[in-house]
């Protein structure tokens, strides 16, 4: 009895040490990131993504990304923040702004957990390309060229995904290289 209890223990700790084992971290702005943590408890450790963090905080969304999800979040890197027009990301954080910094960003925000390989399989179902609706109720187009994968967002701005598939608790990090804009 001893012995298939403990063979039992055994064979549940392997099964779900294997299961932990394949989720495996990535390097995000030179810090891991880690399956089991949730999306802004990743997100911090990133030097890459301090301006999104902090307009994370800002928009009071701290909370929501924190929240059971799944979401599937395209992370613009400090470098895509640069790319705006001079003063932009200032102005987007000041208090008067909080609704507009808000709507910016739950754009990059798709309801569900969508990895890579599931937006190539949409992409590829809808002949080259893939609407997704995004939280704040604009849509996002994806594309691949080659085997790249790009979002194109309303106001036609392109934006490439350089890090996909960063899997978090609640969902999944794609890091993009440009800002997606809504149309409003």
């Amino acid at each position: 009895m001893k012995t298939r209890k403990f063979l039992s223990v055994a064979f549940l700790a392997l099964v779900f040490g294997a299961t932990s084992f394949a989720q495996k971290s990535v390097m995000v702005g030179g810090a891991e990131m880690f399956p089991n943590k949730n999306i802004v408890e990743n997100a911090i450790n990133s030097k890459d993504h301090t301006t999104l963090v902090a307009a994370v905080k800002a928009a009071d969304l701290v909370e929501t990304l924190q929240g059971k999800g799944p979401f599937t979040v395209f992370a613009p890197t400090n470098a895509a923040f640069d790319k705006l027009p001079e003063g932009t990301v200032e102005t987007l954080l000041m208090p008067e702004n909080k609704k507009m910094l808000q709507t910016i960003l739950t754009y990059h925000v798709v309801a569900g957990k969508m990895n890579a390989s599931d937006i190539a399989m949409a992409i590829k179902k809808g002949n080259g390309k893939a609407t997704m609706k995004t939280v704040s109720g604009g849509t996002l187009t994806a594309w691949m060229k080659g085997k790249k994968l790009y979002i194109t967002d309303e106001k036609g701005g392109m934006s490439m995904v350089t890090i996909a598939d960063v899997n978090q608790s609640n969902g999944v990090i794609h890091v993009v290289d440009a800002v997606l804009l809504p149309k409003n």
